[in-house]
């Protein structure tokens, strides 16, 4: 399978895609952020990295022979914890951005699969989205996804793609189920954000923030941070996979990544084209 990622992030997408059993032929990666692509390159050499989506039309991709295209475009212009300027902001004209990419795409490949990814919104917003996705990429199924049905942590998501989508089951998957060491005073942690490596007084942090902070015993004034790894399985995502970078950078690209495993089962779910499996069939008979 030929996948184009926007906006790729430390590759989370990828890890599902495996997580399902698909090696893909060729990943594409637009991504920016020097310490992401450090993380993705780590764990999958063989990524092929685009660098900044607005360059687009200089990349060098047979676009026919792309079979899914996904982006999970900057939140911070359309969330409820932001400004809420949508693309009146400069990050919010990404938007733009992505669907022409997605639109150039379908134009070369008519059956191609696309996935869009961003954070609750307000209606208005959301509608728009819906909208003018409608209008670009033609057929589209809106899904709203809360991860904490598939793991540890409270995130709700929407996704829209052209195939449609089942709510996952609940794994009944808590937060203590995922501590290294520690007791919790909630069963689902609160959702994990860029920022959450700003730790500073914990105790005070705790109280005006109410974010996610492991009691070390018994005395409930005694708390810590969660560790990158746990943060690792808020998100579903293999155990030290963010390791090649420091912890500061672990935190940020985790809180602004998928949950793998709402992803995964999102791809699982999609019908693929004939040629992805002729694909797959010539490389095990490579490999032969």
């Amino acid at each position: 399978m030929n996948i184009l990622s926007l906006f790729d992030g430390m590759s989370c997408g990828q890890i599902a895609i495996n997580k399902i059993g698909i090696k893909p032929t060729a990943y594409y990666a637009a991504e920016i952020d020097k310490h992401a692509i450090q993380v993705t390159q780590a764990n999958y050499p063989n990524t092929i990295q685009l660098g900044d989506v607005t360059k687009w039309r200089d990349w060098d991709i047979n676009w026919s022979s792309i079979d899914l295209v996904t982006g999970g475009f900057p939140c911070q212009a359309w969330s409820m914890a932001g400004k809420q300027l949508g693309d009146k902001d400069e990050r919010g004209m990404l938007f733009w951005v992505m669907l022409d990419i997605m639109s150039h795409a379908k134009k070369s490949n008519p059956k191609i699969k696309f996935l869009i990814e961003n954070v609750k919104m307000k209606k208005e917003f959301e509608e728009y989205i819906t909208f003018h996705t409608e209008q670009a990429l033609g057929e589209v199924n809106k899904v709203p996804i809360n991860s904490a049905l598939v793991s540890a942590q409270n995130r709700n998501r929407f996704y829209w793609c052209n195939w449609h989508v089942e709510q996952p089951e609940d794994k009944g998957i808590v937060l203590a189920d995922i501590l290294g060491l520690g007791h919790v005073d909630r069963d689902k942690s609160h959702c994990l954000d860029a920022s959450y490596y700003k730790g500073g007084n914990l105790k005070s942090y705790f109280e005006k923030n109410r974010r996610q902070l492991v009691f070390l015993n018994e005395i409930k004034d005694s708390y810590r941070k969660l560790t990158p790894i746990e943060c690792e399985r808020l998100q579903t995502v293999p155990d030290n996979y963010t390791n090649h970078v420091s912890n500061t950078q672990r935190y940020k690209m985790l809180g602004n990544g998928w949950t793998v495993d709402a992803i995964a089962h999102i791809y699982s779910q999609m019908e693929l084209p004939i040629q992805v499996f002729v694909r797959q069939l010539d490389m095990f008979g490579d490999a032969a």
